[in-house]
């Protein structure tokens, strides 16, 4: 038999060739929203690494929906017109499918990139007012504007469309970000929702406005393709969002068409206690994947082949998530299918790495490793 992590995965009409997903990673690099050359390159070589799946970062529904000036975004033209020589490149030479999150960044935004410290630009200085459902700053940050039922409509609508651009320029799988914190994460978690109408309070009403926009997106979004989402699954932080909460969302987001959960944690308030360890966020998708029967995306510290293997075998989760481990080393999936015993997609323009032209050992990790 061979390996999970290199079987495929159908989800709708969309079929992935193995379940390593590159997860999407900020790379503060764009203009005024647009992509240019380095993620041509930063994608394009993702898109050749042998993953089944490459997520683009997340990118903004407006320009206050961004995090920092150097966030992608896909409000305009502009942004649409800078995303199709790169998404052409990585069809062409890549073999991963190729899928989006979207975004609103809510109260964290309007701040540097992260190299210069995520520090609050203010508005006099090129930056914007953040928005929030509730007039609560994330420390040492701008004060958020609390959206009215204008402001969530004006959302709604920028997240529709913004879907609508994705599809015009070929994206196949697309994923709504309501996780570390951003604004659909800010209306989930009571720590940073204090509303007192429809929108605030239970659980029920905390979860309305985030399925709203999950039921406009799916509306707009073809049937034929995937839509998932990227949650924090617990808040590290008393008081806050938990498992059982995330398998209550994960519940009515299944029930409104959602297709797959990724299950991260955290990001609310920076005084969260996250007790990091290889694997740590693995038991939220499990948990969630066996209490909701929703596929499921595992991430956080998943380094190994073998370890992703085990993830997939004893049914935690349908895909494995890396991110920074393939900024590390972007042919990660090439070791583990090597590892495995499998074969994996490679340009051939690199035809000369293939383990067969290296004596057959070329890419196998050492005894020691």
């Amino acid at each position: 038999m061979g390996s999970i992590l290199f079987s495929p995965l159908k989800l709708r009409g969309l079929t992935l060739p193995n379940r390593i997903m590159v997860g999407p990673m900020g790379q503060y690099s764009c203009t005024d929203g647009c992509m240019g050359s380095w993620h041509l390159m930063h994608l394009g070589s993702l898109a050749i690494s042998g993953a089944g799946l490459l997520m683009l970062e997340a990118t903004a529904v407006s320009p206050e929906g961004r995090l920092s000036p150097g966030d992608p975004g896909l409000w305009c033209n502009a942004n649409e017109a800078a995303l199709v020589p790169i998404l052409e490149f990585c069809r062409q030479h890549g073999g991963a499918r190729l899928g989006m999150q979207i975004t609103h960044s809510g109260r964290k935004g309007s701040v540097t990139v992260a190299w210069e410290g995520q520090r609050a630009i203010p508005v006099e200085d090129g930056g914007w007012i953040p928005r929030a459902p509730s007039p609560i700053p994330y420390p040492r940050r701008t004060m958020p504007i609390m959206l009215d039922e204008d402001g969530m409509q004006q959302v709604t609508a920028d997240f529709v469309a913004a879907t609508k651009r994705a599809d015009r320029v070929g994206i196949e799988l697309l994923e709504i970000h309501s996780a570390h914190g951003y604004l659909l994460h800010n209306f989930l978690s009571p720590l940073t929702n204090r509303r007192t109408d429809a929108y605030g309070g239970s659980r029920e009403n905390r979860m309305r406005f985030p399925l709203a926009v999950f039921r406009a997106v799916r509306d707009a979004w073809p049937a034929v393709k995937p839509l998932g989402v990227r949650m924090s699954c617990v808040d590290w932080a008393d008081g806050g969002w938990t498992l059982d909460d995330s398998i209550a969302y994960a519940e009515a987001l299944k029930a409104a068409g959602c297709d797959y959960a990724t299950a991260s944690s955290g990001g609310a308030v920076p005084d969260q206690k996250i007790e990091v360890a290889p694997g740590y966020q693995v038991p939220f998708s499990e948990a969630i994947r066996r209490a909701t029967g929703i596929c499921t995306v595992a991430v956080g510290l998943i380094t190994e082949p073998r370890q992703a293997e085990d993830i997939l075998a004893s049914e935690k989760a349908d895909l494995v998530g890396l991110a920074r481990r393939m900024l590390y080393n972007p042919r990660w999936p090439w070791h583990a299918a090597v590892e495995l015993g499998e074969e994996f997609y490679y340009p051939k323009q690199y035809e000369r790495a293939h383990p067969s032209m290296q004596g057959g050992d070329f890419l196998r990790p050492s005894k020691s490793a």
